[in-house]
């Protein structure tokens, strides 16, 4: 066999390629399918076009669409179809349409089905592609009208193609009443196209590789969207795929009364979840490692989900943090989301390509409630969080989470819990002392080595967060309304006095 026929087909789709494992085997007969509007035309015409910048010859079998529609379909996805793909429109003669002309003898089922037949092997015998298409099967499913025609037609052409050498993708709509699955055991190869439509946003397109023939695959669903310039696929992150060597030290925020409280710091290459209710400071919190990072010279990427850049931009520049001139030097990268038009899987490649890219080493997702939205099922967003934090974790980076609980003061609940996914755990709360609303930050997990197990109170000013000394003169903060149980140790910050004022 020719040593090009050993390589694989590429289908100029690099999500694609990647959970097929580098693409089609040349010389075999796979199946695209999924109903109207998943996308299985542009991925099709991608796949030519991709064997025409490589030099080879395409056929495209079009029993459904014009050659305009083909057209005006690549155009608007800036593709150029060029001499090297050749549209054979094989429709029914205008003849057919006229009432007055049509002959249920001379049009028989029988007939068309052969003239058909006929017409695809003379139109692949005049191109000798390298590269065919054929939209769509579902034309022909009709034609047959049984199972067992349809399936020796299938037979039929997979023969015929099976010695011409060519790679072959054939489009099945699934728009029969009867949907004949037996194709799927004939071809090499099945690929399920689908598209979901959520209760609030655009649809969630997802697809999933049924059957490779002797072909190791990334199984399981895989997002896609549908853009200007064609398919773009994120393939399902396995963090066991990616593990690198690095340091594991030990990183500080800056805060020296903070980082007692941690225990000296945070290891590298861990996950830090910031959990409290709203307006306690958990971004303020993981924007302190962003800044140290900053300031050791490495670079940071922070996804933020619920807040205005620009408001988040004006409010953290009054503390000190001056996000703009960070990124206006290339040391952050700050994306603003939207989780309703956003799928686990995007997002996921996203925050991959600024870590693989761009060496972010830290990496701030705020919030989970934001992402939580993008995910219809809980369990799914467990697993997309724990593949992702491992995955950030074996780079060396330091991922630092918030979580938003419902409540304000007493019980609080979490839309979801990913505590146990977490490394560490920082715990933000509020209660009320001596007329006042306070707030009050604990270490309640860290699995890399010892934490203080105290609560400390903390205020955030014009000059950013303050923390004080341990609180070990009440009980109950946690609840909201602590009490006195040691008057020799006041509710105070560090270098506050009693009559409010700071020494």
């Amino acid at each position: 066999m020719d040593e090009t026929l050993k390589t694989k087909a590429k289908t100029g789709i690099a999500g694609m390629d990647d959970v097929l494992a580098g693409g089609f085997t040349r010389g075999h007969v796979f199946l695209l399918e999924g109903s109207p509007g998943t996308g299985k035309t542009t991925v099709a015409l991608q796949f030519l076009v991709e064997g025409a910048a490589l030099g080879e010859r395409c056929l495209y079998i079009s029993l459904s669409e014009t050659r305009e529609e083909l057209c005006e379909s690549a155009e608007s996805h800036g593709m150029e179809i060029g001499d090297e793909i050749e549209i054979f429109e094989l429709v029914p003669p205008e003849s057919l349409l006229d009432a007055d002309q049509q002959q249920s003898l001379l049009y028989s089922s029988d007939l068309e089905l052969g003239e058909t037949t006929k017409l695809i092997f003379e139109s692949f015998e005049r191109v000798r592609p390298q590269r065919v298409v054929i939209d769509s099967l579902s034309e022909i499913r009709l034609l047959a009208q049984s199972s067992l025609r349809y399936r020796r037609q299938i037979l039929a052409l997979k023969h015929f193609f099976s010695g011409s050498g060519a790679t072959v993708l054939l489009l099945d709509d699934m728009t029969s009443d009867n949907l004949d699955k037996t194709v799927h055991s004939v071809v090499h190869g099945v690929i399920h196209l689908e598209q979901l439509a959520r209760n609030y946003g655009p649809e969630r397109r997802r697809l999933r590789v049924l059957k490779y023939r002797g072909q190791a695959f990334r199984g399981g669903y895989h997002d896609f969207i549908i853009k200007t310039g064609g398919v773009a696929v994120f393939p399902r992150l396995r963090a066991i795929e990616h593990k690198t060597s690095f340091a594991r030290t030990v990183l500080k925020s800056g805060i020296k009364e903070f980082d007692e409280l941690l225990g000296g710091g945070i290891e590298r290459g861990s996950s830090t979840l910031l959990i409290g209710p709203a307006g306690t400071g958990k971004t303020l919190f993981a924007l302190q490692f962003v800044d140290a990072a900053v300031k050791r010279g490495e670079r940071a990427a922070i996804f933020i989900f619920d807040e205005e850049l620009g408001l988040l931009f004006a409010r953290t520049k009054s503390m000190g943090l001056d996000l703009q001139k960070m990124s206006d030097d290339g040391m952050i990268h700050i994306e603003q989301l939207d989780a309703a038009e956003l799928s686990p899987g995007e997002f996921a490649q996203r925050v991959r390509e600024r870590v693989a890219d761009y060496d972010a080493k830290t990496v701030v997702l705020d919030s989970v409630n934001g992402y939580h939205e993008a995910m219809p099922e809980e369990n799914a967003l467990i697993l997309h969080m724990h593949e992702l934090l491992q995955y950030l974790n074996r780079q060396g980076a330091n991922t630092f989470l918030t979580v938003a609980q419902h409540g304000l003061v007493g019980d609080m609940k979490s839309p979801v819990d990913v505590t146990y996914l977490a490394d560490t755990v920082i715990l933000l709360r509020y209660f009320e002392a001596q007329g006042m609303v306070r707030r009050a930050v604990s270490v309640i997990k860290k699995r890399t080595g010892k934490h203080e197990e105290t609560i400390r109170e903390y205020k955030i000013t014009d000059d950013g967060l303050t923390l004080g000394q341990p609180l070990t003169g009440f009980q109950g903060i946690l609840r909201g309304v602590p009490t006195l149980v040691n008057e020799n140790k006041p509710l105070l910050l560090q270098g506050e006095r009693e009559d409010g004022d700071h020494s």
